[in-house]
C-alpha cells in the first residue's frame, strides 16, 4: 500500500524528474524540479494553487516515483525523454511529431552523392536543410544532379570502377560515368564543390554558366540544346527566388510565434538557414484553460528540440519563458555549439516573429471555422433530432443492431453517440447465449435486457460503496434508444424497458424500400425527415455504425482464430460437413431434432458422422 503522506517525508533535496501514476498505475503527469522535496510537497499542500488542471490531476495521483539527477540541466533532459516516450495525460502535449526532409551531400566518399534524408546523423556527409517540403528537396536534387551531372548510384567507387557498363544516366548525359573512370576524382570532386556552393545559396555562377551555354548553343543553331539549358536557368531562378533574404548575417535562426484560446494553442515555427527564410510550419498543442502562453511556449521548446536533430544558433520567441539559462544551455549540448534564445525588441528580428504570430492566428481562426461546421455535423445535429422528437437536452444516444447467418452465431452491437460523436470506449459486444435461430426480436430483447439489467446493477453498486461516476461501462443511461427498424423493434425495446421500470425514449430508425432511412417512428407516429439536414446524416452515421460493429464482431467470431461452431467439437465433422448440415437444417435446433438415419442422408455425411453428431448433440452436457 503506497502511502503518499509517509513518501513524501522520503523525498530527497536534489534536482531530478517525478512521475505521478493514478489508480490503474497509469503515467498522468511528468515534471521536473530543482528539489524534488519541495516541488511535489506543493502538490499535497491545500494553500498551494496550482489551477484547476492540476487539482484534478492531484485527486486523481495514487502513486508517484522519481528519478534524482546531478543537475537541473539533466533533469530537463530526462523529462522531455520520459514525456514525449509515456505522453502523459496533464502535460500539455505537442500533437505533431513530424521529421523534415535534408538534403545529403556524402562528401566523405571519394565520389560524393546528392541525396535526400530523414535524418542528420553524425557521420562523414554534410547535411543542407531541414526544408518543409518533400517534394521541393527532391526537385532540388533532381536539379543538382542534372546541373552537375553527378552519380545516382550506389556503386563502391572508386573499388568497383570497369566492373560494370554506365547506366542510363551516362547515355543521356546526366553523369560523366566515375564508375568507368571517364572523370577524374579531382574534377569529379570540383563538381560537389559547385553543388555544395549551390545549396548554400550562391546561385550566381551556375545562373551565369547557363546563361552563356544557352546563347552560345541559340548562336551555333542548336536549338534543343539551347532549350534545354533554357529549362535549367529557369529551374534554377525558380529555387532561388523561393529562398527570401530575411538577414543579411547568414545565420541559422528558428522563429517562434503562439495563437491561443481557452481551448486550443497553435505555435507557428519560421525556418531560416543560411540567412534565408526556407519555410515555415505550424504545430497544435492541447492545453488547459489554466496554461499561461509562457508555460505553452515553453512546453513546446522542451518537447520541439527533443525530438528534431537540428538545433539552429539562435531561437527567437515573442517573450520570456520559463529555465530560459537551463535551455539554452541544454539546446547548446545537443547542437555542440552555443545556442541564444533571443526576445527581438525592434528591427527585421522583430517584424519576424509578428509574422510569425500573424500567421498563428490566421491557421488558428481558420480552425475555428473548422470547428464550427463540425459542430454543426455533431451537436447541431443532435439538436435538430431533439427537436424533431421534443427531447430537451439531448446527450447521449444508443443504438443497436444484430447480426447472424442463418441463426449461427447471432450477435448483437451497442453504439454511443455523445454530443454527436462517437464514443467508441462505450461500445459493447453481446454474444447470444439464449436464442436459437434466426429470430431478431427475440435476440434484439436479450441484447436490451442484458444491457440495461447490467446498468441496474452497476447503479446499485456504485451508491452502496459510494463510487465515482465512471465506475462501470453501462452506468449511464442514454437520452434516447435508436432501434435499427420500425414498429416492431420499438415496441421490443419499449418492452423491455416496461419489464425493468425504466422510462427511456425510444425511436426507430424506419427505411424505405431501398433500405436507406426515410423518417423516425416515435410514439407511434412516423415523423418525416429533411434528407439533406445535418440530423438525417448524423442518423445515418449512427444506423451504418451499429451495423458495421454488429458485423464485424460476427466476423471476428467467424474466424477459426477466436470461436468455433459446436460442430467442430464434434469427431469426423470437418468444415465440409459442417456446411452442409448448416445449409440443410438452418439452425442447431434442427440438426439436435434432426434423427441419425436423416443426419446421414446429408450431403458429405455418412452412417459414422451422422451417429457421432447425433450423440454429442443429445449428450446430457447443455449446450
Amino acid at each position: 500500500m503506497f502511502e503518499i503522506a509517509e513518501e513524501l517525508k522520503k523525498l530527497p533535496d536534489q534536482p531530478g524528474v517525478y512521475i505521478m501514476h493514478d489508480s490503474r498505475d497509469a503515467i498522468i503527469y511528468i515534471g521536473k524540479a530543482v528539489s524534488l522535496r519541495k516541488r511535489v510537497h506543493q502538490y499535497f499542500q491545500a494553500s498551494h494553487d496550482e489551477g484547476i488542471k492540476k487539482a484534478q490531476m492531484v485527486k486523481q495521483i495514487a502513486r508517484f516515483e522519481y528519478i534524482i539527477t546531478d543537475s537541473e540541466l539533466e533533469a530537463l533532459v530526462l523529462e522531455c525523454n520520459l514525456i514525449k516516450e509515456h505522453r502523459p495525460k496533464y502535460n500539455t502535449m505537442l500533437r505533431d511529431d513530424k521529421t523534415y526532409p535534408y538534403i545529403r551531400v556524402t562528401v566523405g566518399e571519394d565520389f560524393p552523392r546528392v541525396l535526400f534524408s530523414r535524418q542528420q546523423k553524425k557521420d562523414r556527409s554534410r547535411y543542407f536543410g531541414p526544408y518543409t517540403s518533400a517534394g521541393a528537396v527532391k526537385d532540388t536534387i533532381e536539379l543538382i544532379n542534372k546541373l552537375y551531372q553527378l552519380r545516382t548510384c550506389n556503386r563502391n567507387l572508386p573499388k568497383d570502377i570497369g566492373k560494370d557498363r554506365p547506366c542510363l544516366n551516362y547515355h543521356i548525359h546526366q553523369c560523366n560515368a566515375p564508375c568507368q573512370g571517364y572523370i577524374s576524382k579531382e574534377e569529379y570532386r570540383q563538381r560537389v564543390d559547385a553543388a555544395v556552393e549551390f545549396l548554400n545559396g550562391n546561385y550566381a555562377p551556375i545562373l551565369k554558366s547557363l546563361q552563356e551555354k544557352m546563347m552560345a548553343a541559340s548562336e551555333e543553331m542548336q536549338f534543343e540544346k539551347a532549350i534545354e539549358y533554357r529549362d535549367l536557368l529557369n529551374s534554377v531562378k525558380q529555387i532561388a527566388q523561393k529562398q527570401k533574404i530575411t538577414h543579411n548575417d547568414g545565420e541559422d535562426k528558428d522563429i517562434i510565434a503562439l495563437a491561443a484560446d481557452d481551448r486550443d494553442a497553435v505555435v507557428q515555427v519560421f525556418f531560416i538557414r543560411d540567412g534565408k527564410l526556407i519555410g515555415r510550419d505550424h504545430f497544435y498543442v492541447k492545453i488547459g484553460n489554466e496554461d499561461t502562453k509562457e508555460q505553452i511556449l515553453t512546453t513546446f521548446v522542451k518537447q520541439f528540440y527533443s525530438g528534431t536533430p537540428f538545433i539552429p544558433r539562435e531561437i527567437m520567441l515573442p517573450e520570456e519563458i520559463d529555465d530560459h539559462e537551463v535551455l539554452a544551455e541544454w539546446l547548446g549540448e545537443k547542437r555542440g555549439g552555443k545556442v541564444y534564445i533571443r526576445i527581438p525588441q525592434k528591427g527585421m528580428k522583430e517584424k519576424l516573429v509578428e509574422l510569425a504570430q500573424k500567421n498563428a492566428e490566421l491557421v488558428l481562426s481558420q480552425d475555428k471555422e473548422k470547428i464550427k461546421r463540425e459542430e454543426g455535423r455533431t451537436i447541431g445535429a443532435m439538436k435538430e433530432i431533439a427537436g424533431w422528437l421534443d427531447l430537451p437536452g439531448l446527450q447521449r444516444v444508443e443504438a443497436f443492431d444484430i447480426s447472424n447467418i442463418n441463426g449461427f452465431e447471432t450477435v448483437g452491437s451497442m453504439v454511443v453517440y455523445e454530443k454527436g460523436k462517437p464514443k467508441r470506449s462505450d461500445y459493447r459486444k453481446f454474444k447470444l447465449r439464449t436464442v436459437t435461430g434466426p429470430d431478431d426480436y427475440a435476440s434484439m430483447h436479450e441484447v436490451l435486457t442484458r444491457r440495461f439489467t447490467h446498468g441496474m446493477r452497476e447503479q446499485e453498486e456504485m451508491q452502496e460503496k459510494e463510487l465515482g461516476a465512471e465506475y462501470g461501462s453501462f452506468t449511464r443511461f442514454p437520452d434516447l434508444i435508436m432501434m435499427d427498424g420500425g414498429r416492431g423493434q420499438v415496441n421490443i425495446c419499449l418492452k423491455v424497458l416496461d419489464e425493468l421500470h425504466l422510462n427511456i425514449p425510444v425511436c426507430g430508425m424506419v427505411k424505405d424500400d431501398n433500405h436507406r432511412t426515410r423518417g423516425l417512428y416515435y410514439n407511434n407516429i412516423e415523423i418525416p425527415i429533411d434528407r439533406g439536414s445535418e440530423g438525417f446524416k448524423l442518423i445515418t452515421r449512427i444506423q451504418d455504425e451499429a451495423h458495421r460493429f454488429a458485423i464485424e464482431y460476427h466476423r471476428s467470431l467467424r474466424s477459426k482464430e477466436q470461436v468455433h461452431s459446436i460442430l467442430d467439437d464434434i469427431p469426423g465433422i470437418g468444415p465440409s460437413r459442417r456446411k452442409a448440415l448448416m445449409k440443410k437444417y438452418q439452425s442447431l435446433e434442427a440438426i439436435r431434432e434432426a434423427s441419425a438415419e436423416d443426419l446421414a442422408d446429408t450431403e458429405s455425411m455418412n452412417e459414422k458422422a451422422a451417429q457421432a453428431v447425433y450423440e454429442f448433440l443429445h449428450k446430457d452436457a447443455v449446450l
